[in-house]
């Protein structure tokens, strides 16, 4: 048997009971090596199969070999694992097989969905999910991407939003998207969700301080009707008050 766990933020509380019940019972559990490291109280005496970043192929191909000799073994991801995480690789990776291997997939909280908590209720409307890691995605694709969610007004929640390797993606995002919403939208920096440097900054376009966006955080960029009260972002669903 080969399960997918999402593993959430990062602290265990934030962690589904599936997912904890599902390390604790598996043979083998299978990441990268900083995840690992997360969930090192559940994982005892069990065996760990761990590499580095850009290996995760490999990693994958191992937890299959290893479920196929009648292991139970537990690939995991932060956040969700089906949200740029391993449950499609795995399942890719299956579907190319002559053979049939059961796998689970273990839903855990996202970094948008804890970050929105973090910073009060900005999802409330539609939204959606924009990575500007151009590793896996020609940065064209994802420049039509922003314009269509920008022009759209949809919340955006920004994944992989800047790193030492990618130094300007962030901005040239930022560029597109106030092609069509105004450099005083509200955006929100949730920073390491769930781990010791947790830190929720509220600020705007015109505002954001981009020295301060890592790639753990994720960046909510609000809609029209986007608000702050009481140092929390909202976003209103429609209601009448």
């Amino acid at each position: 048997m080969l399960y997918v766990v999402g593993l959430g933020p990062g602290e265990k509380e934030k962690m589904s009971l599936e997912a904890i019940e599902t390390i604790k019972k598996v043979e083998v559990i299978v990441g990268y090596t900083t995840y690992v490291r997360l969930i090192k109280e559940l994982v005892g005496e069990k065996e760990i199969v761990s590499t580095g970043m850009k290996q995760e192929i490999d990693r994958c191909r191992k937890a299959i070999e290893l479920a196929q000799k009648g292991k139970t073994v537990a690939v995991i991801s932060s956040g969700d694992a089906g949200v740029y995480g391993m449950a499609g690789l795995i399942l890719e990776l299956i579907s190319q097989m002559n053979e049939e291997l059961a796998v689970k997939v273990i839903p855990g909280i996202t970094a948008s969905i804890a970050g929105a908590a973090l910073l009060g209720a900005p999802l409330m409307n539609d939204f959606c999910h924009i990575s500007l890691s151009d590793l896996m995605t020609p940065w064209e694709i994802i420049e039509k991407r922003l314009h269509a969610a920008a022009s759209a007004d949809f919340v955006i929640c920004l994944y992989n939003p800047r790193s030492k390797g990618r130094p300007k993606h962030l901005e040239k995002a930022l560029a597109i998207i106030q092609q069509y919403k105004s450099e005083d939208t509200i955006i929100g920096l949730a920073k390491d969700v769930g781990r010791e440097k947790e830190q929720a900054i509220i600020t705007t376009i015109a505002d954001l301080d981009e020295t301060v966006v890592d790639m753990t955080t994720v960046v909510l960029i609000g809609n029209k009707e986007t608000y702050t009260e009481d140092n929390q972002m909202i976003t209103p669903r429609g209601y009448r008050l």
